[in-house]
Order: structure tokens, then sequence, then C-alpha cells
């Protein structure tokens, strides 16, 4: 193989020389230990070796890549022609069918026009047309003696063939099957043609001459094709049953020869003689004439009796062109994939029949038409299959929706059209990239899975807007949905170990999302709620571990001195930040030259506990009332405490004051802040804080008592 390497200077004539047929390993390192001047010369011949080895490599990389990517595509050109190719030998075969037909309904009616012609043609067509009605019944009883002795080879096939006086022996014979795709051989069979049916039985492999039931096709719905040779894969045909296909292979080009012709010739017989059993039904038949009767009153019953409908007058006209070519019809359908024309003629035929009588000739219709219905709805449930594309989106499925519910079928149709959407929103989740910020990364999640909600369920109750049943399941398939979308954003959110704030941000844009479902009647915000509480209950927790941890490292190093911003512009900053916290109050507490006369430790707890606060209430529910205030009362006691423990130990009267001012400010300000603030956005007052607040008052009344701040 040519090396693609690099052009141009040294490298070019490397190339060359690698590539050229009588290069010599050996003798080029000989010539190039002894051309080298040093240890720097052979480093230097190595790296551009190196450097061409790669290159020869990314060239490899890209060809290998190219031909992938070509005999992808030549693949599914191939299976295009395929299918193109099946449907148009199945065109022929239906056409070659409809010729023969034509053939025989000319000569049916040639026959009638003259009977002696008729009778001629029938007797130098079947050589062995019975002469007499004792050699028919002799040939009938034969024919049904050879099929009973050959079945009773067969297991499990004596339910299946009951015994009927029309069904004989017509061909029968060792085959071999052979996989359809990989064209390897799979098992020996035996085939058994009858007039109306071919049965397939598998070989016994302990018991010579003995078989087991595999499968059986009637003929109305078998196609034969024959397969062209290719050695050393020869005397083959297949049988295409939709929707599956056999390929079978005889012993030699003559049985092969015999098989198609006695198949195709079977089959014709069995048209025409189902033909012309459905026309001699249609003609009317002769009423039979009464004996008579010297009663002089049974003329008035039989005037009363005719004035009654007769089963005649009843029946169903089933000579009529297109019932008799309705299966076929459905066939085409299903074929071309015309679910609307399949259904409009099932509606069509059930319309026609209506409300009568169930003869033995619309049964054997409504059997071959149920075959055609079965073939249809596996159709249309792999249309809704999750394997399928989940392009297009909800939209996508209307159309084998809409027909599995013409077809009565709702319940499947509701169960596979959820199972589809949540493939489909199960993959999007999947395909959306990971951002490095987590708020932008949530917006996305929420924008992608809560416009498929929308869009599902809008598409839902276009579709099942007679169904009222099917509502409750599309309930149970939106909560489970919900939960797949809350477990991307925990893992993304929560087990990240985001800061508090940005999960309170999180949360808020997937709660806004979650609103717009109330715009057709959906509210699931309760879902999300229980669903999440679990994960914000461990952040309010987290988060409060980490205030008290900060405050209590505060204490450990207060010094109780008042805080000095050094410029205007640092005093009004911090103006500000009080201001946003809610203490309005803040300008009493500011000195002149920017002093401030409180502790550097009570202002940063006020802005911690504040902004705590503010990203709880952003993720407050009723679910989590109870431990947003528990962590509340927390954080304030750690604060409280320390006051209160410094008012107790500390000597000096100046210090003491101070602790007094900084305690006055945190019990008449901070304190009454986080009460209303808690009211205003859980809406109810809390009766902890207020009892928290009127100890911590009796505590600054009387500093030296040792009471406990509940």
């Amino acid at each position: 193989m040519a090396l693609a390497l690099g052009e141009g200077g040294g490298g070019s004539r490397l190339r060359r020389q690698l590539e050229s047929g009588g290069f010599a390993a050996a003798e080029y390192v000989k010539q190039l230990s002894q051309q080298s001047d040093g240890d720097r010369d052979l480093q230097e011949h190595r790296q551009r070796i190196q450097a061409l080895q790669e290159e020869t490599a990314q060239s490899l990389k890209r060809n290998v890549y190219q031909n992938y990517r070509q005999f992808i595509e030549t693949a599914r050109e191939i299976s295009y022609l395929e299918s193109e190719m099946y449907q148009l030998s199945h065109i022929l075969t239906e056409q070659k069918g409809i010729m023969e037909a034509v053939t025989q309904a000319l000569l049916l009616q040639a026959d009638r026009d003259d009977p002696a012609l008729g009778a001629r043609r029938a007797a130098a067509a079947d050589p062995f047309l019975p002469l007499s009605a004792k050699e028919a019944a002799a040939s009938e009883e034969g024919r049904q003696r050879t099929l009973t002795t050959l079945l009773e080879k067969v297991e499990g096939c004596r339910d299946l063939l009951p015994e009927s006086p029309g069904k004989y022996l017509v061909y029968n014979g060792d085959l071999l099957e052979y996989d359809a795709d990989h064209m390897a051989q799979i098992q020996r069979v035996h085939a058994f043609l009858m007039n109306d049916c071919l049965l397939v039985a598998t070989a016994l492999p302990n018991r010579r001459g003995a078989y087991r039931y595999d499968a059986l096709y009637p003929l109305e719905g078998l196609a034969v094709i024959n397969v062209k040779d290719n050695p050393p894969m020869k005397d083959m045909f297949k049988l295409l049953m939709f929707p599956e296909s056999r390929i079978f292979q005889a012993e030699n080009a003559k049985i092969k020869k015999e098989w198609l012709e006695v198949l195709e010739e079977t089959k014709r017989n069995r048209a025409l003689s189902e033909k012309r059993r459905l026309e001699e039904e249609a003609l009317p038949r002769p009423a039979p004439t009464p004996p008579e009767s010297t009663n002089p009153f049974e003329e008035e019953e039989e005037e009363e009796e005719e004035e009654e409908p007769s089963a005649e007058e009843e029946t169903v006209d089933l000579s009529l062109e297109w019932i008799q070519e309705l299966p076929e019809d459905l066939d085409v359908c299903i074929a071309q994939r015309d679910f609307e024309g399949a259904v409009d003629l099932l509606d069509k035929l059930n319309e026609y029949l209506g409300d009568k009588p169930a003869s033995q000739p619309v049964k054997e219709l409504r059997a071959k038409v149920d075959e055609r219905v079965r073939q249809l709805t596996d159709v249309l449930v792999f249309e809704l299959s999750p394997d399928r594309s989940l392009r297009g989106g909800p939209r996508a499925t209307r159309r084998a929706v809409s027909q599995l519910i013409r077809l009565g079928q709702s319940t499947k149709a509701c169960e596979l059209f959820l199972k589809n959407r949540a493939a489909a929103v199960h993959t999007a989740i999947r395909q959306l990239r990971i951002e490095g910020a987590t708020l932008l990364y949530i917006h996305k999640l929420c924008h992608v899975f809560f416009t498929s909600l929308l869009e599902t369920a809008r598409e839902f109750e276009t579709d099942f807007a007679g169904n009222n049943g099917c509502y409750s399941a599309f309930v149970v398939w939106a909560r489970s949905s919900m939960r797949m979308f809350v477990d991307a954003f925990s893992k993304q959110v929560f087990d990240s170990k985001e800061s508090l704030s940005t999960a309170a941000e999180c949360v808020k844009v997937a709660k806004e999302h979650c609103k717009q479902l109330s715009d057709i009647g959906l509210d699931l915000t309760f879902i999300i709620h229980a669903l999440l509480v679990k994960d914000i209950k461990g952040a309010l927790q987290s988060y409060k571990d980490i205030i008290i941890e900060a405050t209590k490292h505060r204490n450990s190093e207060e010094m109780w001195r008042r805080m000095n911003l050094m410029t205007p512009e640092a005093l009004g900053k911090l103006r500000e930040e009080m201001k946003s916290c809610g203490v309005g109050n803040f300008d009493q507490y500011t000195g002149d030259d920017c002093w401030v006369n409180l502790s550097y430790t009570v202002v940063a707890f006020t802005k911690q506990t504040m902004a705590f606060l503010e990203e709880a209430l952003k993720l407050y529910f009723p679910e989590l009332h109870m431990v947003l205030l528990e962590s509340l009362v927390e954080i304030i006691l750690v604060a409280v405490q320390h006051v209160d423990y410094s008012l107790r130990c500390e000597q000096d009267p100046e210090k003491k004051a101070f602790i007094r001012q900084n305690a006055s400010f945190l019990y008449e300000t901070v304190l009454p802040v986080v009460e209303k603030r808690f009211e205003e956005g859980v809406g109810k007052p809390a009766k902890q804080l207020q009892d928290l607040r009127n100890a911590s008052r009796l505590m600054r009344i009387n500093p030296e008592s040792t009471t406990s701040v509940v």
C-alpha cells in the first residue's frame, strides 16, 4: 500500500525512498547510522519518520471513514432497491393472477353458452375427470386416505387440519430452509401442499420419516417468487406471507420447477373454485314445490306465509365486484402504506353487511378480512414503536393513531402513543449538551422538556378527544415523565453542590415552565414539589450548616470593635446592602469619618442570614415550612447565644456598652425584619420567631440571666 506522506522537501524525498519497491530496512538503517553526525541527527531523522507515520495514519483514518460512509450509503440504496423489487414482484404476480382469472372467466362464459364445448374442454384439460359417481367417490376417498396417512407422521397438526370432504393432498417433498439475511442453512423441512393451504413441518432428528408441525399458510395470502441461481446458492425459491418471508432450496432444478408450477397451478385452481362457489351461492334458488293437498284451509295459510320475507331476501350478495376484490385491495393498501384507504374499505364493508345474517360465505369473508385487519394493526403498531424515527414531533404519530382508533383499538393506540412520546422526551434530554453554566443548562432542559410535554398534551387532546377513559393514562405518563425530568434536573443542580442562590434560580425557572401547562388544564406543580422536596431539604440544611460554621468562626475571633470602612464609597455600598436586606434605620448606627457603630460579626451575620432567607423563600412550598423555620431558628440562636455569652463575660464597661448596642441592633432591627419577611414570603406568621424575639428581649433587659433561649 502506498504511504500517504507529506509533500515537499526532505519529507517528500524520504517518502519516495520508503515507498520504493526495493526498500530494505536493514541496509537503510546501516547507511543512516554511518552518515549521521552524532545523536542529534538520528533524533531529527526519527522525528521526521514519526511525523510521516502520523500523517499516514491520519490519511488512512480519513480513507477508512470515507469508505465506511460510502458503504453505509450503498447498503441503504440496496435496501431501497430490494423493497422496490419486492413491490414490483408482488405487482407482477397480481397482474398474472388477474390475467389468468380473466381468461378463466371468458372460458367459463363460453362453456355456459355452449355446454357441449365446455364438456369437451374440461375432459381435455383434466384427464382424471371422473366418468361416473362411483368412480368420483372412489377417487375422493383415495385422496382423503393418502392425506390422512401422510399427516399421521406430522405431530401437532391434527387439530389444525379439520377433516373436510374437499381437502386433499396435491404435492409434497423435502426442502432445505435458509436464513433470508445471511443465507445460512437453518433446518430440513417437509412441505405438504393441499388444495387450499401449505403445511410446513420440520424433520425430527431421532425419528426417521417423522415430522413436527411448524407453520400453516393459506394459499390466498401466499406469494411464490423464483430466486435466481447464484452459485453455490441455487435451486431456491421464496415464499412471501406478509409480513414475513422464507427461502427454501429444492433437491435439484427439476424439483424446484415442479414446486413452482404446482404452487401456481394450485393457487389458480383454488381461486377459480372459490369464485365459482360464490357465483353459485349468489344465484337464486327455485323454491320447492309443495305436494298438492285437499285441505281447503291450507291456501289461506300459504298466502299468509308468502307475506313474510324469505331467507333468500335476507342473504348478502357477495358476487359484487368490490366485495370479491376486497381482500386483495386491502393487501395493496397495506403494501402501499395507504392506511386510510384500508380503513375506509373496512368501514364500507361493515356498513354494507350491517345486521345481515351471518351465513357461511359471510363468515369466510370475515375470516379473510380479519386476517388483513391483524396485518394492518401490526403495521400501525410498528409505526408507533419507539424503534422508529422520533423526528417530527407528536404530529408524526397522528396518522397511525387515528387509524388504530378507527379500528376500535383506542386503548392500544393510547399506550403506543405515550410510549413513543416517552422515548422521544428521553432521547431529547439525553442529547442535550451539558453546559458549563448550570443555569444555562437548566433553561435549555426546561425548554426542551416542557415544550415536548405541552405539544404531547395538545396532540393527545386532539387525537383522543372522544375517549375520556384515556386521560387517566396520560396523567400517569405525565407523572413518570416529570420524574425523568427531575432526575436530570437534580443531577445537575443538587448533586453538583451548586450554591443555594443558583439552586433557587433553577427551581424558579422550572416552576415558571410548569405553570405553562395550566393553559391546557394540566397542573403538575404539586408533582414537581413532591419530587424535589428531598433535594431542597438537603440543600437548605447544608447551607444552614455552612452559615452556622462561618458564624461560629467569626464569633471565635470577635474583638467587639467598631467597623472602619475607610472610604465614603464603601460606606454607601454597605448602606445599600443593608437597605436591600430590609434594614431601613441603618443610618442611626453610622458615625463620622466612615465609622459604623456595629461589629463586623453582627453586620456579616445580618447580610448572610437575610440572603439565606431570600433564597430559601424562592424555594419555599408548604412541605418545607418546618425545615426553613427550624433552620432560621438555629442560625439566629448562634448569634443570640454569642451576644448573651459576651454580655455576661465582658468586664470592660466601654466594651459592654458596645455589645449592648450590637444586641439592640440584633434584637430590635434584625429579628423583626426576619420575622416580617418570613411572614410576607410564607403568608402566615411564625410563632417560633416571635417566641425567640421575646426571649431575646428579656435577655437584653436582664443580661445576667442564665435562662436559655428557646
